[in-house]
């Protein structure tokens, strides 16, 4: 067979061995796509019903891609019947169809993250809290890791570990939120994205018919990026294949990044714990990225203990060295960078879209869009606000949301006065305070508000009723017009296309056109449904299913496609490009401060790097500034200890670096940590302890103020007052140096150095 001809031996040996468990380790860029794609097209050829195969990743894009790839192998009607999908997608398939076995209708309305945290900030405030105590992003946080971990709102106001938690931060009322958005949720027919993974375990447990049903389904499942999975999806995956345990997890312990979102890197380390028979194929060849790149990702990864050992190598021609440099200022950063790609854009005729720009925050971003303006090099920032996030999407949105479910909740709040029909924000609030008092939906006591006369007077119930009979108007025609016509109607009825079309200003004039091009993806929607099946009429409900689960990067128009990429390192994953800027390597920035306090966070940060560096195909560039305003304050930067742990085989360092090395001795000393791994034989920089001070691991005898040490971040402290602790940050210069220390006995402090009297405590990691 052709197909299995394309695989090297040890890709063949992962697409022939179908039966059972198997893992396969795929290093960056050793062609894991391709093997999970010819081991599905594989089993089809084999004669394995593909209704029967269940694959699963992270993005749309990636089950896109590889659905086009078994088309060419197979046949398109194979490829269609595949279970095949993110997560998320597949899992809302499944409870659609068994929704009503957990009290929910099938046409349930899916929750993006705004949906949610509108909804926290309504019940924060209708409980009487303070919000700048119980901060919306963090109570969403709160919430999701714990459905992450399948912890029910009952289940989390009855476990007094973390009631307890919550009290000592302050934050008791965090489960009696949490129950009152379960149950406002489940009185608009709502889920958010965590529900999805949630729900499937609640009804996986609760209905072992359904569990036996799907799994005598998945005869086959398949999981991409294994090593991203969190404890629900772990669960699922690990219920759904008991019976036959014909699965294929593949993934790179080396490239999990995601432990922030609930990601359990053990899932993939203790993969043959839960299989001990099964397979292991390490895909360890290289095909993207030079011997230069591919050395260097492997000489930083050595430095983490918790790893599945594998020696990626490449037949790559060596390339460029990665190169290094330093800057005065983050603004300098920029403008260094921003030449640094047009210059080789000229010089090799490389296109925009060759180039990718990657920093460890959002934030970082500003400095290298002015450089790139400033340049007309066009550009592309990632992570920005996606298309179905602005506003007038979102209003429109809404108007299907709420013809396809009226339980809507957050939906109904958003358009029963957009565009404006004389139903003020008192009035709304009286909606909300009667659905609650009789505990039925806002459409409910909407639909009856001539049964509250004494709380709504006769022109107001006017207006309610017609916008009451304008959505039940639409939803009569849900079935019977495809997803675009009616999209259409209720866009001009409605009352919002007017709207923006008399708006001329240039804001009003893109919000317009935003509004038809939503139009024309509803348009595209039909008429590829319709190629597939003339006969079907593909619904607006069908459209929504569709879009509610899609992410920024799955919609890339013309213009997007010839630009430099500029994104945060978590984004840019999956993905590669010829020449990589990977900007602010600084300690504190990259790694982040928080993560420098135990090896596990900080081996996620090195993975980190690990990513970042694999992404390019010729050429990495580093850089950092020495300075750099955060906060509104310019703060002094020290180069990053990820730069410590390059191979001086590989690594060119700018003129200006090498001035300042040797003007400064300490301009690149090691940064001492108790979470010291692999010693550096071949580094950048070597360790000078000329400098540094020797005391036991007991508290010195005589105090030694902190500006006659060499005081660095990680090392353990001791305080006449607060007691020990450990050195998180330092900032600022002599004689008004700063540092953020936390203290075993009272949290974090931060103290000026030179009225600081401080000890040193367990120096022995510096000796």
């Amino acid at each position: 067979m052709s197909y299995l001809e394309e695989l090297n031996e040890e890709q063949r040996k992962a697409v022939e061995n179908t039966e059972g468990p198997v893992m396969v380790i795929a290093g960056a860029g050793s062609g894991k796509t391709r093997v999970l794609t010819y081991r599905i097209a594989h089993l089809i050829n084999q004669g394995v019903d593909p209704f029967q195969i269940l694959a699963l990743t992270f993005t749309n894009k990636a089950a896109k891609e590889m659905k086009e790839r078994i088309v060419r192998i197979t046949s398109e009607s194979d490829a269609k019947s595949l279970w095949m999908g993110t997560f998320h997608s597949v899992f809302s398939r499944i409870l659609r169809s068994e929704a009503e076995k957990i009290g929910y209708p099938s046409n349930f309305s899916i929750y993006n993250t705004d949906d949610s945290k509108n909804l926290l900030k309504d019940i924060v405030k209708g409980f009487n809290l303070d919000d700048k105590q119980y901060k919306t992003n963090m109570v969403y946080s709160r919430i999701s890791a714990a459905k992450n971990n399948l912890i029910s709102a009952t289940a989390y106001l009855n476990d007094k570990n973390i009631q307890a938690e919550d009290t000592q931060r302050r934050l008791p009322e965090i489960g009696r939120i949490y129950l009152a958005y379960e149950q406002r949720c489940f009185k608009a027919s709502a889920m958010d994205f965590d529900d999805l993974l949630f729900k499937t375990n609640v009804l996986l447990r609760d209905f072992p018919e359904v569990l036996y049903k799907y799994q005598s389904r998945f005869k086959y499942i398949l999981v991409d990026e294994y090593q991203d999975t969190n404890y629900s999806q772990y669960l699922i995956v690990k219920k759904l294949a008991a019976r036959f345990q014909n699965i294929c997890v593949v993934g790179d312990d080396a490239q999990s990044i995601y432990a922030f979102r609930g990601a359990n890197i053990q899932n993939i380390l203790n993969f043959q714990k839960d299989y001990s028979d099964a397979q292991t194929f390490k895909l360890e060849q290289n095909y993207r990225s030079t011997k230069s790149i591919v050395n260097t990702a492997n000489r930083i990864i050595t430095f983490n203990k918790e790893q599945l050992p594998k020696e990626v190598w490449t037949d790559n021609e060596n390339g460029e060295k990665i190169k290094v440099f330093q800057t005065l200022t983050d603004k300098e950063e920029g403008e260094t960078i921003a030449s640094g790609i047009h210059s080789r854009h000229l010089s090799e005729h490389a296109p925009f879209c060759d180039f990718a720009i990657l920093y460890r925050t959002n934030a970082q971003s500003r400095s290298f869009e002015e450089a790139l303006r400033k340049r007309n090099i066009p550009y592309r920032i990632y992570g920005g606000i996606s298309f179905y996030q602005r506003k007038e999407i979102k209003d429109l949105l809404a108007y299907f949301r709420l013809v396809i479910n009226p339980n809507d909740e957050e939906s109904f709040k958003r358009i029963i006065n957009y565009p404006l029909r004389g139903i003020g924000k008192t009035s709304i609030e009286k909606i909300m305070v009667l659905a609650d008092q009789h505990q039925v939906s806002l459409w409910d006591i909407a639909s009856k508000t001539s049964h509250f006369r004494n709380d709504f007077n006769t022109g107001l119930i006017q207006k309610i009723n017609e916008f009451i009979t304008t959505i039940k108007s639409f939803s009569t025609l849900l079935f019977t017009q495809n997803a675009y016509e009616l999209g259409n109607q209720i866009a001009q009825s409605s009352g919002i296309l007017k709207e923006l079309f008399s708006d001329t200003s240039p804001e009003g004039v893109s919000r317009y056109e935003n509004i038809v091009e939503l139009l024309n993806g509803l348009k595209e929607f039909v008429e590829n449904a319709q190629k597939e099946n003339p006969e079907i009429i593909p619904t607006l409900d069908e459209y929504m299913q569709e879009i509610a689960l899609l992410t920024d990067a799955d919609k890339e128009s013309e213009e997007d496609k010839n630009t430099v990429s500029l994104m945060t390192i978590h984004m840019s994953k999956g993905l590669e490009f010829g020449h990589v800027y990977i900007v602010g390597l600084e300690d504190g920035l990259f790694p982040s401060q928080l993560s420098t306090q135990s090896r596990t966070d900080l081996e996620e940060e090195r993975r980190l790097f690990y990513v970042a560096l694999t992404r390019a195909q010729k050429s990495v560039t580093l850089s950092y500034a020495l300075t750099r305003y955060r906060w509104g304050q310019l703060t002094q930067c020290e180069p990053s200890r990820f730069l410590e742990e390059l191979d001086s085989t590989y690594v060119e360092i700018s003129p200006k670096h090498e001035a300042n090395k040797k003007n400064n001795e300490t301009f690149f000393t090691k940064h001492p940590t108790n979470i010291a791994t692999t010693p550096a034989q071949n580094s950048v920089v070597r360790t000078s302890k000329s400098n540094l001070v020797k005391l036991n691991s007991a508290i010195s005898k005589s105090t030694v103020t902190a500006q006659d040490l060499n005081l660095q971040i990680g090392m353990q402290v001791h305080h006449e007052k607060f007691g020990k602790g450990k050195v998180l940050n330092i900032e600022g210069a002599s004689p008004n140096q700063k540092a953020t220390i936390e203290f075993e006995s009272v949290g974090n402090k931060q103290l000026l150095l030179k009225f600081a009297r401080l000890t040193i405590v367990e120096t022995d990691s510096l000796n």
